[in-house]
C-alpha cells in the first residue's frame, strides 16, 4: 500500500499502458475538464480491462490517494457505468487517454454523452412534472406568507428546471460544478446562457415569484414544443398560479 500512496497518475499511465489487459484508459472529472483543475484537484481514472484478461492491476482496485482515484472494471461493466446513473455525465465529457479497441471506447463514451429519444423524452416527462410541482409550492408558499418554505422550494425547483432542459437537449444534466462551463462550451438551442444563469441564481438565491413565472412561461413553451403538453395539461387550472401575471 505504500508504494500505490506513491504512485503518481504519470506513472500509473505508463504501467498501465505497458499492460496488454488494459483497453483503455479514461479521465474524468476536474483534470478532464479544461481550465478547471485546481492544486486539489486529483486524477480520477477508468481503468478498462479486456473481458476476462488476467491482470496484476486489479490489485489497483479501489486505490485512492490525494493525486491518484482509480476504477478498474471490464469492458463490460465500463459500457454499463452511469446508463442510468450519476456519473453520466462524468464520462460523457471525460477524455481518453488509451482506447486500443479501435475507437470502441470512444464510441462507449459518445453513447453515454447523448440520450437516446425514448430515455430523453421519459426523463424530460419526469423532469418537468418534478419542476412544475416544486414551482407551484413555491409560489403558493410565497402567496401564503411562508417565505423561508418559498426559497426552498424555488432552490429546489431550478434543479429539476435544468435536468428538464438538458433531457430536451438528449443531454445528461452536469454536476452543478461543471455547469457554466458546459453552457459556455456547448450552449442549450434556443436558451441564451448568460440570462438563463442569471435567471437561476436570482431564483436560488431569493426565490422571487416574477422570477419563476418568467422563466416558467419559456419552460412551458419549449416543453410543448417537444410534446411534453400532457404533463403540464396534467396541472389544470393550477398553470395559472405559474404563469406570469
Amino acid at each position: 500500500m505504500d508504494s500505490q500512496e506513491r504512485l503518481s497518475y504519470a506513472e500509473f499511465v505508463e504501467i498501465a499502458t505497458a499492460d496488454p489487459a488494459v483497453v483503455g484508459l479514461v479521465l474524468k472529472g476536474s483534470r478532464a475538464h479544461e481550465g478547471m483543475a485546481t492544486e486539489h484537484s486529483d486524477h480520477d481514472l477508468y481503468v478498462v480491462l479486456a473481458e476476462g484478461a488476467a491482470t496484476e492491476l486489479t490489485r489497483f482496485a479501489g486505490h485512492r490517494t490525494p493525486e491518484l482515484d482509480l476504477i478498474v472494471l471490464s469492458s463490460d461493466a465500463f459500457r454499463a457505468v452511469g446508463m442510468p446513473g450519476f456519473e453520466r455525465y462524468a464520462l460523457a465529457r471525460a477524455r481518453i487517454v488509451l482506447d486500443r479497441l479501435d475507437g470502441g471506447i470512444a464510441r462507449i463514451l459518445a453513447d453515454k454523452a447523448t440520450l437516446t429519444a425514448d430515455e430523453a423524452f421519459r426523463e424530460a416527462d419526469a423532469a418537468l412534472d418534478a419542476y412544475a410541482n416544486s414551482l407551484y409550492r413555491s409560489v403558493k408558499n410565497d402567496r401564503d406568507g411562508h417565505a423561508l418554505a418559498a426559497r426552498l422550494d424555488a432552490a429546489d425547483s431550478m434543479g429539476f428546471l435544468l435536468e428538464t432542459l438538458f433531457a430536451l437537449d438528449r443531454r445528461p444534466r452536469p454536476y452543478n460544478k461543471y455547469l457554466e462551463w458546459e453552457l459556455a462550451r456547448f450552449p442549450l438551442p434556443g436558451w441564451d446562457t448568460r440570462p438563463l444563469l442569471d435567471a437561476v441564481d436570482r431564483v436560488a438565491a431569493t426565490g422571487d415569484t416574477s422570477a419563476q413565472r418568467r422563466l416558467f412561461a419559456r419552460v412551458e413553451a419549449a416543453a410543448r414544443r417537444a410534446g411534453h403538453g400532457e404533463v403540464l395539461d396534467a396541472w389544470g387550472e393550477d398553470l395559472r398560479l405559474m404563469r406570469p401575471r
